[in-house]
């Protein structure tokens, strides 16, 4: 495992995109955020995503020249259109002005039809808090999981982003997706040679299974909480294409090769409209001091709150370099 430093990794991620024809800023911008995802240790996110994302630019999924363009406004509401644009960098763009309406109104609500994958999508909820805000988001997907009780694949794992700021910076941030683990987490797993912790989903038996090769075989991962994360990843679908006026996952699925065309909702919420800045680190960390506080139930474990493992991981990789498969890697400076 080689250790690439966080500078390294960036210049060598925004030397690919200019080469493929995107302008500086972007380009710099879009190589952060995947070095970002990896320097938090979501290396299925960054790193390891990045010749995919490569891969969809020449196949003309993703619009170098691109730009998100507002179709509709109403009070904090916006509606938007991603016109294909880079995932990550559109994302960014529609949190940034869910913050400033945000600012305006208490709340803020960027609803974004036919963008791209925006990789992970805690870093918006990271976004979002570093500017003192609430975030709420989520993206809907291509099919990829079966809702509960049927055997296609016919429900997006549609992640789900909630994010609570802390005035240290030490933010709660949740990031998950409605399956037992992303696909993402799976692809990482096969490439370390590793069993899933439990069970992810289903092999070529139709036996609930935690080897990650064979549930990519199937594509049939669990849903987290059976029938419920099954029930939520339908909930969430719905909202973001009835309010982007995009893409469900039942239209990706149709009208789609690869999964790009997505909808996604991004939220701020300002608390300091109605609670000071101490009022809400109060709430807060009464909460996590009594659950840091409490009797692990292994002997040997650490107790962590959500987003607390990133913070952590952050640390070491800025001080060490972010850990990259050597194989990944000569293939991205290959490029």
């Amino acid at each position: 495992m080689l250790r690439v430093k966080y500078d390294n990794m960036v210049k060598e991620f925004e030397r690919i995109l200019v080469k493929k024809g995107y302008d500086i800023e972007t380009a710099n911008r879009s190589a952060r955020l995947f070095a970002d995802n990896s320097l938090d240790g979501i290396y299925s996110h960054g790193v390891n995503r990045f010749p995919r994302v490569i891969s969809y630019i020449d196949k003309g999924y993703i619009k170098i020249d691109a730009k998100p363009t507002v179709e509709a406004s109403i009070g904090s509401f916006e509606r938007w259109n991603g016109n294909l644009a880079m995932g990550n960098t559109n994302a960014q763009d529609a949190m940034n002005r869910a913050i400033e309406l945000a600012r305006e109104n208490g709340i803020g609500i960027v609803a974004i039809k036919n963008t791209n994958h925006w990789m992970r999508g805690g870093t918006f909820g990271w976004q979002a808090a570093d500017a003192g805000m609430i975030g709420i988001c989520w993206t809907n997907t291509m099919p990829n999981m079966p809702a509960w009780g049927t055997k296609e694949r016919n429900i997006g794992n549609n992640p789900f982003v909630m994010a609570i700021p802390r005035s240290n910076k030490e933010h709660v941030v949740i990031d998950c997706a409605m399956a037992q683990f992303s696909y993402g987490k799976i692809e990482q797993t096969k490439i370390e040679g590793k069993q899933l912790p439990v069970a992810g989903g289903f092999d070529t038996e139709g036996k609930i299974s935690t080897d990650p090769v064979e549930i990519e075989k199937t594509w049939r991962v669990l849903p987290m909480g059976f029938w419920k994360g099954s029930g939520m990843s339908i909930a969430l679908d719905l909202i973001a294409a009835v309010l982007s006026g995009g893409n469900s996952v039942t239209s990706i699925g149709k009208n789609c090769e690869d999964e790009y065309g997505l909808s996604q909702v991004l939220i701020a919420i300002d608390p300091s409209q109605m609670n000071s800045i101490n009022m809400t680190d109060d709430i807060i960390n009464e909460v996590l001091e009594s659950i840091k506080a409490s009797e692990a139930s292994d002997p040997n474990g650490q107790i962590f709150y959500p987003g607390e493992m990133e913070m952590r991981t952050r640390k070491d990789n800025i001080e060490n370099g972010i850990p990259v498969v050597e194989d990944i890697w000569n293939k991205i400076i290959s490029m």
